[in-house]
């Protein structure tokens, strides 16, 4: 299904149209991107805003109230109502945090969407111009199959590794997080309009329709709001306000979140939509406020209601016109940057998406350990393979909430170790409790792979059985298994897939290496086992701190009503208390060893307005070709506020032969240095001493370099 550009219903609205486009007679929403990017971009928004005018101005105000709240569904899209006498559509709308999930809702469609690694899969490659590609892949599914809202990227902050979505947001850091968040969001938009989600401080599950979130506003812009702020400055065209109440207002009437901030602050052209049922509470708050569009239906924003909040004066035509015009403009910024035709639908699942998917959990599989060398298995030699659990047998795509994606095929661990595994004998043991049969089997095995980890009953959005996780620990079958096999053989690898950080003291010492798969996609068995035999070397880094125990965290609170949440959390919190985790936040090995040297700051003062280049060698100094991470973290000297010991900001990645260098470059933006002023309601850059310091993890950092800003 593919709709109607913008003015293909009323061919007379052209004539109105050419008017308010300097006699250029083309249609409502057919400006192409290439007439778009001729002009300043201020001309081209003051001629968008003039057809937007013009539109707005020729609706009844029924027809402008009518758009404002979701409709129905059909074939997995959520649709909005237009006003097809103008030419103007509504919206049809999928969820894409892992891929189009449309197709799940036409289970006798031919095309299936690809299924994607999980966000926070996605969060571990630190691959910027990945991710861009993999929202360009969804963007390009969403588009064939007849969407033009993609609902992604969610960009929340992943406070707490118990959240049940952790899965679906890329990490706990703000910077990491806005990066990756804005890389897709250019991608998905050659397509679509993206959808930022969820608007604001949204990262408890089990009570996410009814707690109340107290946070200080420093750390509502520094830490919650700051990954918006980035999809915001990467052009995003609409963004999801949260189910959750933030200081006392749910998010959805929150005018210092929707109207100060997001539409004041940071100029926000876009529409804001609610999330699904039950985030809207009210009529007149919420339109005041800045909500554009109620969604999936019709329930505060119907006709009714809206009509009974104009007689009484609680909202104003203006405040209508407001949020019409914006869901107008977007369709109209849309396709002025997208080709008019859309793609055929046997992209959707396709070969190259697929192939795109495979790439990103090969980039994505982070190596925790790695003892007396027992990854990579050499196939020559290994003889007999055992692969232990009966997850090994299963594809673990992820939860089963509103972000689930039924692909036409997935590869599970033992499919992947069989198809990669020529010349290898393997040793199925298709249990998580071993028989005396199966104990013999594992002990006579070169090696034993155990695939252990959650399901979607153990973490995921609500519904389907998912939510907030109780423990930070696998099951006790999953760790009894785990201890079994590593006493019966010595060379005993685990692999872990789940949505965010398990704790491993338990069984951690006992076995020879780990690999976090993650919930890896489609193709994850096949990433898995080239990782496996070496024909890919590891290259991912923890988006998330891995502690020792759940005490080295932040309280998780996932049954009360009312919560406060501190500036910390993540590394910074572990750090800020003196604590070692199990792994820190960056944290990734390889087959291969890297070297940092030769750090040199472009300057030793960072002008107040300015930026300074941070560059380094970086050696490849093993034999295998290999990917590393230099990360930048700043340390802060004086400062007047409680602030991080250090924190990241910035990160590249970077391919390296055996024996190369390559020279990075990192740039630090003196505005990246600012802390939120309460006191005087802006940001405050000081003048104090920082550090600026390179390395592989949050914990090793063997670079550093002073600088100041005058």
């Amino acid at each position: 299904m593919m709709r109607p550009l913008l003015g293909s219903f009323a061919p007379a609205l052209l004539m109105l149209l050419s008017a308010c486009s300097s006699g250029r007679t083309h249609g409502a929403a057919q400006t192409s991107a290439a007439d778009a990017s001729s002009d300043a971009s201020g001309a081209a928004e003051r001629r968008i805003d003039a057809r937007v005018d013009a539109l707005v101005t020729q609706m009844t105000l029924d027809e402008k109230l009518t758009m404002m709240a979701g409709s129905k569904a059909d074939r997995g899209l959520w649709l909005t109502p237009g006003v097809e006498r103008l030419g103007v559509p509504g919206y049809a709308m999928s969820d894409g945090a892992r891929g189009l999930g449309a197709t799940q809702s036409v289970p006798d469609s031919p095309q299936k969407a690809t299924a994607f690694p999980t966000g926070s899969a996605r969060g571990a490659t630190f691959d910027e111009s990945l991710e861009e590609r993999i929202g360009e892949a969804i963007g390009q599914e969403a588009r064939a199959w007849g969407a033009d809202v993609i609902l992604a990227p969610v960009v929340n902050v992943l406070r707490h590794p118990r959240w049940g979505r952790s899965q679906e947001t890329y990490g706990e850091d703000p910077v990491h997080l806005g990066r990756m968040g804005a890389a897709f969001v250019r991608g998905a938009q050659h397509h679509v309009i993206a959808n930022a989600k969820h608007y604001a401080v949204n990262d408890i599950e089990d009570t996410r329709f009814s707690v109340n979130v107290t946070v200080d506003e420093r750390t509502l812009r520094e830490v919650f709001l700051a990954p918006f702020a980035a999809t915001v400055e990467a052009g995003v065209g609409s963004v999801m306000s949260a189910y959750n109440q933030v200081n006392g207002s749910y998010c959805s009437e929150s005018t210092h979140l929707l109207h100060d901030i997001l539409k004041g602050e940071w100029g926000f052209r876009g529409f804001v939509e609610s999330d699904w049922i039950l985030a809207v509470r009210s009529t007149a708050p919420s339109v005041n406020a800045g909500l554009d569009l109620e969604m999936p239906v019709a329930s505060y924003f119907a006709l009714d209601k809206l009509h009974a909040a104009l007689r009484s004066g609680e909202i104003s035509e203006a405040s209508v016109d407001e949020a019409v015009k914006r869901l107008v403009r977007g369709h109209l910024e849309l396709e002025a940057r997208i080709d008019p035709t859309p793609p055929p639908i046997d992209v959707v699942g396709s070969a190259e998406h697929g192939a795109l998917a495979l790439d990103a959990e090969r980039e994505a599989i982070t190596l925790l350990t790695n003892h007396g060398g027992a990854l990579p298995i050499d196939r020559s030699k290994i003889g007999t393979l055992a692969v232990v659990g009966t997850y090994a047998g299963m594809a673990r795509l992820g939860d089963n909430g509103s972000s689930k994606v039924v692909p036409g095929h997935a590869v599970t661990p033992l499919d992947g170790l069989r198809d990669r595994g020529a010349g290898v004998t393997i040793q199925v043991v298709d249990a998580d409790v071993l028989s005396p049969l199966d104990q013999a089997t594992v002990a006579a095995a070169g090696a034993a792979i155990v695939v252990v980890g959650l399901s979607p009953t153990d973490e995921g959005e609500f519904y389907n059985g998912g939510g907030d996780r109780k423990t930070l620990a696998l099951s006790t079958t999953h760790q009894a298994l785990i201890q079994s096999v590593s006493a019966l053989n010595p060379r005993t690898i685990v692999v872990v897939e789940s949505g965010s950080a398990v704790t491993m003291d338990a069984w951690q010492g006992g076995v020879a290496a780990i690999l976090m798969a993650w919930y890896p996609g489609q193709e994850g068995g096949d990433a898995i086992a080239d990782v496996v035999f070496g024909d890919v070397n590891p290259s991912g880094h923890l988006p998330v701190t891995v502690p020792v125990n759940e005490a080295q965290l932040p309280p998780f609170d996932s049954t009360s009503t009312e919560v406060n949440y501190g500036y910390f959390h993540g590394y910074r919190y572990v750090d800020h208390a003196g604590e070692t985790p199990a792994f820190p936040f960056g944290f990734g090995l390889s087959y291969t060893t890297f070297e940092y040297g030769n750090l040199v700051l472009s300057d030793a003062a960072l002008d107040p307005t300015g930026a300074l280049t941070v560059s380094v060698d970086v050696k490849n100094t093993g034999a295998r070709a290999g990917d590393a991470v230099p990360q930048l973290y700043v340390g802060y000297t004086g400062s007047s506020v409680d602030r991080p010991v250090r924190e990241l900001k910035g990160f590249s990645r970077v391919h390296l032969a055996p024996g190369e260098t390559k020279t990075v470059s990192l740039r630090l933006a003196a505005r990246d240095l600012a802390y939120y002023d309460v006191s005087a309601g802006a940001w405050t850059l000081e003048h104090i001493p920082y550090t600026a310091y390179v390395g592989a993890s949050s914990r090793d950092l063997p670079l550093h370099a002073d600088f100041h800003v005058p």
